[in-house]
């Protein structure tokens, strides 16, 4: 068992356990330090889903994290592409998603983006994920942002798995 922050995280063979022992509140400029301390889940976890109200900042935790990953391109957030591919320095992918403006889960399987799910060497982020929920792996890290009711300028994070 490796503990950081408020987080356990427990490895078994071919199984990814993430326990949330409380919520996290955050502001804006702490966006990187919580990407450093998401950084060992989200290393291990091949699917990771983001979800929260538009603002919510799943584009900025997203640019952060890609950043602690190593990838040196501009980060910025697939919404009319639907996704875009990232390299990582170890030569493994990264695709992000935003499945904000597809409408089905059948729209999903049309676009073939269901492939990029199966592909080992890659990890995969999502916004949005809503659609998709139910094909996902039991082993998909969600991390969950909302506003903090009486500060608006400040977010929540929850961090659970599948």
């Amino acid at each position: 068992m490796c503990k950081m922050g408020q987080l356990a995280l427990y490895k078994e063979p071919f199984i990814l356990i993430i326990m949330i022992k409380v919520k996290k509140e955050f502001g804006l400029k702490d966006v990187p330090k919580v990407a450093q301390e998401l950084l060992p889940y989200v290393k291990e976890a091949r699917i990771v889903t983001f979800t929260g109200p538009l603002g919510a900042g799943k584009t900025t935790l997203i640019r952060s994290l890609a950043k602690e990953l190593g990838i040196k391109d501009r980060i910025t957030s697939p919404t009319f592409a639907y996704f875009v591919t990232y390299h990582m320095p170890d030569s493994k992918c990264v695709y992000h998603f935003d499945l904000y403006r597809l409408k089905s889960i059948n729209e999903f399987y049309e676009s073939g983006f269901d492939e990029h799910f199966y592909l080992p060497q890659c990890k995969v982020l999502i916004e949005w994920p809503e659609i998709v929920l139910s094909i996902l792996p039991r082993e998909t890290l969600d991390i969950k942002l909302d506003y903090v009711e009486d500060n608006p300028k400040k977010r929540i994070i929850i961090i659970d798995s599948k």
